[in-house]
């Protein structure tokens, strides 16, 4: 959440839920849908990702649920605790709330959630491109007579 500022922190963690996960429990169960957004603030989780060999990390600063939240159908894969893991649990009301308090908030908020989106889109893309080039790249030619 790059473009959130300490002010910003100090009133989610106010009014947002503290919860914590052990390691290998789900935070985000793929079909369900959330009413609200994990902030990360101290471990890894990691996103699996259906039908994707590596699983992208999310570490503290870093949000997941966003999708889910944002669009309200059902999350679109499973986000699992690597570790324990502590997060800040922001429901739709309050942070509806905040918004209506702190207006500025919900610009810095929003536009955190979309570079969030954007930098894990390139890195789909990035690897997608990185698999279909080695794929396709064969380091032992079939000779032809």
């Amino acid at each position: 959440m790059v473009f959130l500022t300490a002010n910003d922190w100090a009133l989610i963690a106010d009014k947002a839920t503290h919860v914590a996960f052990k390691p290998g429990e789900t935070i985000i169960h793929r079909g369900e849908r959330n009413d609200g957004v994990y902030l990360i603030i101290k471990g890894m989780a990691s996103a699996q990702i259906p039908a994707q060999t590596t699983s992208p990390s999310i570490g503290p600063g870093e949000v997941c649920g966003e999708i889910s939240f944002l669009d309200e159908q059902p999350a679109t894969l499973n986000v699992i605790a690597k570790d324990a893991v502590e997060a800040y649990y922001l429901d739709r009301s309050t942070l509806q709330t905040l918004i209506e308090l702190f207006p500025h908030l919900g610009s810095r908020f929003y536009h955190s959630l979309a570079s969030s989106l954007s930098r894990r889109l390139r890195e789909l893309i990035g690897r997608a491109v990185a698999s279909k080039n080695s794929a396709s790249h064969d380091p032992h030619p079939t000779k032809t007579a």
